[in-house]
Formats: structure tokens, sequence, C-alpha cells
């Protein structure tokens, strides 16, 4: 393995851009300031910077602009807001008349374009001399991992699969919307990358693709240095959701995918007990240990940590013997100076047992099942020739919940590419599921063969039976095909069209020629002579397939590949999803502010 990125890429880069572009362009040697924050700004920040950065940047506090506050008159505040109305509506009422003004001056930062009615608003109703600066820094996304972004817009799942044609109107606003996000992260990472698109079988990535197309060639032509940026040697691939189904239900075996799958893990917060105390941790990337093992199975983990465990205590009459959870906790007692390492293991320790606990309990079983018929073989190669004959156990178990012989079903009709109206309802009736079936015929709205059997072939697959795996992880989900079809230019062109008339010369597995302008310094990341490959899926992707990413940047040093998505999936969560694209928009309900 290559040595842990400690600047922890995407997240590094967006956060030296908002420092050069917010804190340093209002910076006042010894001048604290109060910053307010929106909702999409909180998640911003908090993805990539802690408390302590912002102190450094003589932050003193940080507030939500939506809540009512204390005036403090003495003080500057610097506002980092998305241009919505929402956003500077309240800007405005802090800011309202000189007398009223809830502090000295502004400083006004927008994540990315301020539509002219919101800025001719800003002046005509706020005095001149309150805003100190008024920009666009052009980041609108979130950095959620090292090389794994978010547009953090989960309702666009509902709208661009959603069968309902009185949804056209918010379909394109947000089709617009992601153009304009997927534009920041480009310019984030000083790319103007070659974009394709997934031709088939529905035209959303296609549509999307050409508008990103051309915001990028808009965006450079009027970018801060007014210099035309020619096309740079990465790639950008959009792709729609049910280019590959089975990842999306299938049971995951490594380490991260099968925590967020199998336990109630919100806003990456684990809840656990230890010594009898009710405790919380959140899975980020400052915990190198998470880094290093959160894409190996199961079974390596588990190995893992006591193995480490040993190492950081470098006694080995401590851990003598099995390494359980209440021996760490003595050993905690004994050895404090190692409590910071010996906590983490811990956690991991238990999320781990927690995996295991859910696997041993139910799913172990499932898993043959679900890679029999993900794959079309058995363990020893062997094709499956009844896969209905494979189902019925899963299906006759009173053991299995809905939801899993729902995801079940799902992969059974996937492996025979569609089934029969007749076939589907007596699944349906036999498993008692007749309240949850949307969450099966839906899939059709995502293109994906559900009923009737589609006449068309699945896609090939590469070969990957010389490679190391365990039995219950045969399955490499499709987007890793992808990835190294398009870093080996082996991407069919007639099936991945490109939206540019020239597109750059790409190269994503040798070397390439001097970028057209240099770039800057806090843009340096890795690879940084080397090719981009950005990915884009259109309504989500899941914790199997961001590892795929890192996988292959590992195998592919002069090539990193960065995915994102509008949000990240779980089973369970997408499953809800999908039961609801046939519900009128009125009877479903957004969390995200409009």
């Amino acid at each position: 393995m290559a040595p842990l990125v400690t600047e922890r890429g995407l997240k590094s880069v967006v956060w030296q851009k908002i420092k050069a572009t917010v804190f340093d362009d209002c910076k006042k040697e010894g001048e604290w300031k109060i910053m307010l924050l929106d909702e999409f700004t909180t998640r911003l920040l908090a993805s990539c910077c802690k408390m302590t950065d912002l102190l450094e940047e003589s932050i003193t506090v940080v507030e939500n602009i939506y809540k009512n506050r204390e005036p403090v008159r003495q003080m500057k505040a610097l506002y980092f807001i998305t241009p919505t109305s929402k956003s500077v509506d309240c800007f405005l009422r802090d800011f309202s008349s000189k007398s009223e003004n809830k502090y000295k001056a502004a400083y006004l930062y927008f994540t990315d374009f301020c539509p002219d009615s919101l800025f001719n608003k800003i002046k005509t109703s706020c005095p001149p001399k309150s805003i100190r600066r008024c920009k666009e820094i052009n980041i609108s996304f979130i950095p959620h991992e090292s090389q794994v972004y978010t547009l953090d817009v989960p309702d666009a799942f509902y709208y661009c699969y959603s069968p309902d044609p009185g949804n056209a109107n918010g379909k394109d606003a947000i089709m617009e919307a992601m153009a304009e996000q997927i534009v920041t992260v480009c310019a984030t990472l000083d790319e103007n990358p070659g974009v394709r698109y997934k031709s088939k079988p529905l035209d959303n990535a296609s549509k999307l693709a050409q508008l990103v197309e051309k915001k990028l060639e808009d965006y450079y032509k009027i970018d801060e240095k007014r210099l035309i940026k020619g096309k740079t040697h990465s790639q950008l691939l959009i792709i729609d959701r049910g280019f590959d189904p089975v990842s999306t239900v299938l049971h995951e075996l490594t380490f991260q995918a099968m925590a967020y799958d199998l336990l109630p893990i919100e806003n990456d917060t684990y809840k656990y007990k230890t010594d009898g105390k009710e405790k919380e941790a959140i899975l980020e990337e400052d915990d190198d240990l998470w880094v290093k093992i959160r894409h190996r199975h199961i079974a390596v983990v588990l190995e893992e940590i006591p193995k480490l465990m040993k190492e950081i205590s470098s006694t080995k009459k401590a851990t003598e013997g099995k390494t359980s959870l209440s021996a760490l906790t003595q050993l905690m007692k004994k050895m404090p100076h190692f409590r910071k390492q010996i906590t983490k293991q811990v956690v991991h320790l238990n999320l781990a047992e927690d995996c295991m606990n859910k696997f041993k309990l139910n799913i172990e079983k499932l898993c043959k099942t679900e890679q029999d018929l993900a794959l079309g073989t058995d363990a020893e190669g062997q094709k499956v020739k009844d896969a209905m004959r494979v189902l019925l156990p899963v299906l006759l178990n009173k053991n299995h919940d809905n939801c899993d012989k729902i995801r079940a079903i799902l992969l059974y009709i996937f492996s025979t590419n569609g089934t029969t109206e007749e076939n589907l309802d007596r699944l349906i009736q036999n498993v008692k599921i007749e309240n949850e079936s949307d969450m099966i015929r839906n899939w059709s709205y995502l293109g994906v063969p559900i009923v009737p059997q589609s006449q068309q072939g699945k896609p090939l697959r590469k070969d990957r039976s010389a490679e190391e795996t365990f039995q219950l992880s045969r399955w490499t989900p499709f987007i890793k095909d992808i990835m190294e079809d398009a870093i080996d230019n082996r991407l069919d062109s007639k099936e991945w069209p490109y939206c540019s008339q020239c597109p750059a010369v790409w190269n994503g597995s040798g070397a390439v020629s001097a970028r057209q302008k240099p770039r800057t310094n806090y843009l340096e990341l890795d690879r940084k002579n080397g090719s981009k490959l950005i990915i884009f899926v259109i309504g989500g992707i899941t914790y199997s397939e961001m590892r795929c990413a890192y996988e292959v940047s590992q195998a592919h040093k002069s090539c990193e590949v960065i995915i994102g998505s509008t949000h990240i999936l779980t089973p369970k969560k997408l499953l809800d999803d999908i039961k609801i694209l046939n519900k009128p928009k009125d009877k479903v309900s957004f969390t995200k502010e409009e």
C-alpha cells in the first residue's frame, strides 16, 4: 500500500482555496471577526476544517445566519453563504439600515454565482458602506473524503427519476444547479476536462453532460485571469444511477460499507458502549486507523486491530492472549500514555464486533445467495442454472426481514434481466410485501429492466477470477471496470460519447505534457503531474464504489480518480427513495432547502 496522504487530498484542496479566497482576502492583523454560515456552508466548512483552523484565521465565533442573534456592533462579520433568497434575506435583516446594523461591517462571500436579482436586491436594500467585500468563490460541493465529493442534493434523485410529467420544471432547475456545482468541482481542481457520458438507457446523463460542457466553456472564458483555458488532461464521466443496480443492494463485507449498511450510523457518528458507558465516535479521515482499515474486508479488520494493538503497546505481556474490549479498557488504565491510540482501537473493535454480530445473526446465509445471483456463478465458478432455486431458501427463511428479502428478489430480477408480471406478482404475494412492492417495480424508472425482460444482453464484465478474494465478496462494482477502461482509453466512444468537439488528448495511464497555465500553490495534490478522472453519478454512490476510486488510483499511479454524486447511498435509504418515485411531489417531503 502507498503511504497515506496526510493532507487528505480533495478536503485539503478545498480548505486551501477557502483560505486563499475568503480568509486571506479579508485578513487584517489583530482583527477578530464573527463568521456567519447557512446550512450548506456549515456542512462545507465542517467537512474540511476544524474550529482551531478558524481560530487561526481570527474567527472568534461561528453563528447560524438563520437564527436570531444579539448585535455585536463593534465587530466586523464574515458572511460565507449560498446565493439563495433565504440566505440573502437573512443577511439583509442584519444590515437593513445603518442605525440598526448588527455588526460594524460585512465581508460577503458566496459559494457560487449570485443571480442578478439577488445582487440587485443587496445593492438597493443595504447601505453601501456596510459591505467591504462581495465575492463569488466557486465552491459549491462538499469534499466528503479525500477522493469523494457530493453536491448535497439528495432530492435530485426524485426529480431526475420520477415519471410525473409535472416535475419537468423542477427537474430542469435541479439539472442546471447540478451542472453549476460540478463546474465548481472542476474549477477547484483547476481542470477543464473532456466531458463524456453513458449514452443509455436514459438521457439524464446526456442532458447534464451538455449543460456541464457549456458552463465549463463559459467559466473558463471569464475566469479571474481573463485567459481562455483549453482542455486539460483530465476526463469527466457522467453516469445515470441505473448503470449498476447490483452494487446498490448487495451486502458488502468491506468495513466501511458493511458498517454503514448494518448499523445506525447517522452523520458519520457511531454510537457504542464501552466500560458500561455510552459513547460516540465520528468516522473521519483525521483518524489514520480508520483510513487504513475502512476499505479492508471485515475478516482482515478483525485480525488487524489486535495486531495494531500489540504494536502500540509494545509490550507483549499487556496483550497476551485474545485482545478483547475489556482487556483494552484495562490496558488504558495501566498505560495512560497510550490512551489516545487505544481509544481508536476500542472504537474500531466495537464497530467490527457490532458488524459481526449482525452478520452472524442473519447476513452470512444471505451473502452466498446474493453473490451467486449477482455473478451468475457459484464460488466454484459453476454457472447458476436456476436462479429461482437459489432465491427460494432466502424467501422461506423467517429470520430474514422484508428489506433483505426485497434485496434478494431484486438481485434475482437483475440476474435474469427482468421477469414476467406473473412471476413478480407471485414473489410479492408469497413474501407478503404488497405494501413495499414499489421498491421493486419502480426500478424501471431508472432504466433497469423489471417487467418485461429485456431482450438486450447484459454488458460483458471483466474477468477477475484470478484476483484474490473472499468467497462471500466475489462481486466487483461495475464502476471499477469503467474507471480502469477510462484510464486505459478503452471506453467505447459510441457508448461513451464526448460532448466537446475537440476533446483533450486523454492519456490517463501515462505521462502528460506541461499544463497551459501554472497551477497555484494551493492546488498541489499527490499526483500533481498526472491526469485526473472525475466521475459523477446522478442519484447517489455506494461506499463500495467510493472504495473503487482509491483502489484504482493506487494501481494507476499517474491518474487520480475522484468520484462524486448527488449524495451517498445505503441500500435501505435507496429503497425508500425508489418506493416514492411514483408518488406526486406534494406527497413527498424534502429536507434540503430549495
